[in-house]
């Protein structure tokens, strides 16, 4: 299954979940969203479930429920806010940016409780579609703002 990272200058970007221990999974995580995270923070930004549809409560059906990783201290290092991630966060209200790359992973219960793993297919599809429509609009408004 696939996780979608999207970075600070708009662009998309596909991978596959990481296999391996939950230590190994995080280093993955952790390295993709670079800028040398050390701890990363889970986030279910209001806007991916009230506009873009997605399912907010994880099911036994792994990747259905789809939330976003940041990196934990963000707001603390050399960043630029992430477009979309502020936007599905609503940092329009609360002037609480999204700072760094960004990344979108599906959620699944386990007999441990709720792990992360890849975004199921049917629900990947209809993501990365919504995304790119907002990547484009973003890029779109930020010729306009030049």
């Amino acid at each position: 299954m696939k996780l979608i990272k999207i970075s600070t200058e708009l662009e998309m970007t596909i991978h596959d979940f990481p296999n391996g221990t939950h230590a190994q999974q995080n280093e993955f995580l952790r390295e993709l969203i670079g800028n040398n995270c050390e701890l990363y923070e889970h986030v279910m930004p209001r806007r991916l479930y009230t506009e873009l549809n997605m399912q907010n409560r994880p099911s036994k059906v792994a990747g259905q429920c789809v939330s976003m990783l940041i990196d934990e201290e963000g707001l603390l290092k050399k960043n630029i806010p992430n477009l979309i991630g502020s936007y599905l966060y609503e940092t329009d209200k609360h002037n609480q940016p999204i700072m760094g790359n960004i990344l979108f992973v599906g959620e699944k219960w386990t007999s441990d409780g709720i792990d992360f793993c890849g975004i199921e297919e049917s629900v990947f599809k209809e993501l990365e579609m919504r995304l790119n429509n907002m990547i484009h609009t973003m890029k779109q408004m930020k010729e306009v703002d030049k």
